[in-house]
């Protein structure tokens, strides 16, 4: 893929704002960004770790009860740790600090839970073209991806619920992108879209239906134009 930025994104759900904003803000010192407005009573939350955002998007009503996405934990080099420390987040979701180079991450990595490990590696390296870094890993630019079996890991599930609930990879044309995804035997989850002056969208899902964002933002490659 051609990306406008060397690393991942990584979105999550909540109801609880401001515990979040207390954990994520004052306990890990992440700076925040800005605040947008996305409609339907959610807001997102950017905030900035080690050159990714972390979109933590604060819905108004109850979020539906849901399994785990196969988005499992967000892990972050920090100068200054010796050891990984593993915290949790008010949500429950798991954030473990690491030393950089800790599984060669020099920024962020998630790990990710699969049913079959072998149809993700398929995945990330054949139909998202990302190089392999040993057995069970996959880098997208600076950012890592950790592969880790989970038999019982839930499939298909809405994108909308509390958790790590999606990436997004930032791209230079999302529509040549997504449509070699799909040529490549991706399965979509949602057709390309604009947002308004701010950016075009799409989305395709993993073999276990997580959600994968493409994003193609103006304030990364200057225009929305297609051509």
């Amino acid at each position: 893929m051609q990306l406008a930025k060397p690393r991942f994104d990584v979105g999550l759900f909540t109801n609880r704002l401001e515990p979040m904003l207390a954990f994520y803000q004052g306990e890990l010192g992440l700076s925040f960004d800005h605040m947008l407005p996305l409609g339907r009573g959610l807001r997102q939350h950017r905030h900035d770790v080690n050159g990714s955002v972390l979109k933590i998007n604060h819905a108004r009503d109850p979020l539906p009860v849901a399994a785990p996405a196969g988005w499992r934990e967000l892990l972050i080099a920090r100068p200054g740790i010796a050891v990984p420390e593993q915290l949790h987040d008010p949500d429950g979701n798991a954030v473990t600090l690491v030393p950089p180079g800790h599984h060669g991450i020099t920024g962020i990595a998630i790990r990710l839970a699969a049913r079959e490990p072998d149809w993700h590696r398929d995945f990330l390296g054949r139909i998202l073209a990302l190089p392999a870094q040993g057995e069970d890993g996959f880098r997208l630019g600076d950012g890592v991806i950790l592969l880790e079996k989970d038999a019982a890991a839930a499939v298909d599930l809405a994108m909308d619920a509390k958790g790590f609930r999606y990436i997004t990879i930032q791209v230079i044309k999302v529509d040549t992108e997504h449509a070699a995804i799909l040529a490549r035997g991706g399965r979509e989850g949602r057709a390309p879209q604009t947002l308004g002056s701010t950016a075009r969208i799409s989305f395709v899902r993993d073999p276990d239906g997580n959600w994968i964002e493409i994003s193609q933002r103006a304030s990364l490659t200057g225009s929305l134009d297609q051509g």
